[in-house]
C-alpha cells in the first residue's frame, strides 16, 4: 500500500492547494475570455458550463477568503480591527490598479468592482464577525437567499450595482456584494469549525504521491496575489499569438 503522509498545522497545505486549484481555474477562464476577444474561438463563456465555470472559481476564491481571515485572527498577535480594515484596504486598492489598467485597455468595459474590489471591501464589512460561528452561518445563508428576490429589483440608475446586480453595466468583472459576501460569512463559519484557534481539528491523512505531485499547485496557492497579476497579460499575449496562427 502507499505510503500516507499527515499534512501538519503550520502551513494548512490543503487551503494552498485549494487556492492554487482556484488560480488554475481562473486562468483557464481568462484564456478562453481571451481567445474569445481575438475571434480564436465563438463561445458564450456567461452561461451553460462557461457560465458555472466562472461562478464557481470565483466563489471558491472567495469562500476561501473567509475561511483565510478565521486563521490569520487565529494565528496573529495584533487582533485589532484596524489590522485587518488595512488589509482589506489594501486588496481594494489592488483592485484600483486592475480599474487603471482596464481603463487604459478596454475603457468601455471599465472594471470598477471586479474581485479584489469585492474581497477588500467584503475583509473590512466580515471582520467583526470573524469569531461569530453561528451567526456566519445564518448571515451567509440570508446573504446568499437574497438573489432570489434582491435580483429582481431594478432601478433606473446604475450607482448600486456593486451592492447587487440592479443595472444592466458593461464590464469585465462584477462581483456584488450581494449575493456573494455570502460565501465569506460561510468561510468564516467553515473556518471557525474546521480550524477552531486555528488548528486543524482532523488529521489529514494524504497518499505521499500526492503530496509530492500537488506541491506545484500549493505553490501558486502560496503566491496567489502575485499570479493573479501575472497571469492576466501572459494569458492575453498567449491568447493573441495563438489567434495570429488559428
Amino acid at each position: 500500500m502507499p505510503k500516507s503522509t499527515h499534512w501538519d498545522n503550520k502551513r494548512l497545505p490543503e487551503i494552498d492547494f485549494l487556492r492554487g486549484i482556484a488560480i488554475i481555474m481562473m486562468a483557464v477562464f481568462h484564456f478562453m475570455w481571451d481567445l474569445s476577444y481575438f475571434n480564436g474561438i465563438h463561445i458564450n463563456l456567461y452561461s451553460g458550463f462557461w457560465g458555472i465555470f466562472q461562478k464557481l472559481t470565483g466563489g471558491l476564491f472567495i469562500l476561501l477568503v473567509g475561511v483565510s481571515l478565521t486563521l490569520s485572527y487565529s494565528k496573529s498577535r495584533d487582533r485589532s480591527l484596524r489590522k485587518f480594515i488595512l488589509r482589506g484596504l489594501t486588496v481594494f486598492c489592488y483592485g484600483l490598479i486592475i480599474t487603471i489598467f482596464s481603463y487604459l485597455f478596454a475603457r468601455q468595459s471599465i472594471v470598477f468592482f471586479g474581485i479584489l474590489h469585492f474581497i477588500g471591501i467584503s475583509i473590512m464589512i466580515a471582520t467583526p464577525f470573524i469569531r461569530k460561528r453561528y451567526l456566519n452561518m445564518l448571515l451567509g445563508i440570508a446573504a446568499l437567499a437574497s438573489a432570489f428576490w434582491i435580483g429582481k429589483i431594478r432601478l433606473g440608475f446604475p450607482w448600486l450595482v456593486w451592492v447587487w446586480d440592479n443595472h444592466p453595466v458593461n464590464t469585465l468583472d462584477l462581483y456584488p456584494l450581494l449575493p456573494w459576501i455570502g460565501v465569506v460569512f460561510l468561510g468564516l463559519f467553515f473556518g471557525n469549525v474546521l480550524y477552531p484557534e486555528g488548528r486543524r481539528r482532523l488529521k489529514l491523512a494524504v497518499p505521499g504521491s500526492f503530496s509530492a505531485i500537488s506541491r506545484p499547485i500549493r505553490f501558486l496557492g502560496r503566491n496567489s496575489l502575485l499570479l493573479y497579476f501575472l497571469h492576466l497579460p501572459v494569458m492575453f499575449g498567449l491568447a493573441y499569438i495563438i489567434s495570429l496562427i488559428v
